[in-house]
């Protein structure tokens, strides 16, 4: 049943010219709870463009939880509250009338803020150029479809492959590692035939442009796949860490 609530929202307002940012506080009035958090943000944004207010600046694009643009804190959690969500797949009806909600911007060395809730993820780009892609001659479409594939490799593949590159599991992270991302990676393309061929090239190559970016090392905690809006598993990781031991001795 659709009913309407009042918030109180603690935002982190920063811009790429000031060193140092901090919390301002907004009241958000009637929202709906059939709003997602975006749609809530935009009714504030509203707001203050009436007031003649600077708006709050966040990422969005598709609003549909797949191209990974969105992203904040929300209460000191990626993506907010909800498990396997992007910020924009999240409703309001997982809020209580009243509540303060506080929204932050990814936190990590790598992901510099660019102005308020908006940071600059261009470090995980970096890390694709680097290796995260296929160069090899693989033949056309059509010879792809004739390369038997076990249901299981198959599986497993797809699965790193619905990775977003959102860079929850770097905001997630208490040492801001990216080894998530860059698992799942290596992963979906070392796990296809088309891939082996680069497969110790690519592991080489991606995991020291990470090093090299300024995330952080993984210490297992596994908060990136408990907030990874994808599920990806942290298998990904182990996996990598296997094919790149043996990439160095090779």
């Amino acid at each position: 049943m659709t009913k309407n609530i009042n918030l109180t929202l603690k935002v982190w307002r920063q811009n790429r010219s000031r060193p140092k940012g901090g919390f301002e506080i907004y009241n958000a009035k009637d929202i709906s709870t059939d709003m997602s958090f975006l749609e809530m943000l935009d009714v504030v944004n509203e707001n203050l463009i009436v007031e003649k207010k600077e708006p709050i600046a966040f990422d969005h694009d598709c609003r549909e939880g797949i191209c990974g643009t969105c992203g904040a804190v929300v209460d000191g959690q990626a993506h907010g509250p909800q498990k396997e969500t992007t910020l924009c797949q999240l409703h309001m009806r997982h809020f209580k009338n009243n509540e303060t909600i506080v929204i932050e911007p990814w936190r990590a060395r790598a992901f510099p803020v660019v102005k308020d809730l908006v940071v600059d993820r261009g470090a995980l780009d970096e890390i694709i150029a680097a290796g995260g892609y296929i160069s090899a001659k693989t033949g056309g479409p059509q010879d792809a479809n004739n390369i038997l594939i076990g249901k299981e490799i198959a599986d497993e593949a797809f699965n790193a492959a619905a990775c977003i590159g959102c860079g929850a599991c770097v905001a997630a992270c208490p040492n801001a590692s990216a080894m998530l991302f860059v698992g799942a990676k290596i992963s979906h393309l070392g796990l296809l035939p088309q891939g082996r061929p680069e497969a110790k090239k690519r592991v080489m190559s991606m995991v020291r442009a990470m090093d090299r970016l300024g995330f952080g090392n993984c210490s297992n905690e596994t908060e990136c796949e408990i907030q990874c809006p994808k599920a990806i598993s942290i298998k990904n990781i182990a996996r990598m860490n296997r094919d790149f031991v043996k990439a160095s001795v090779s």
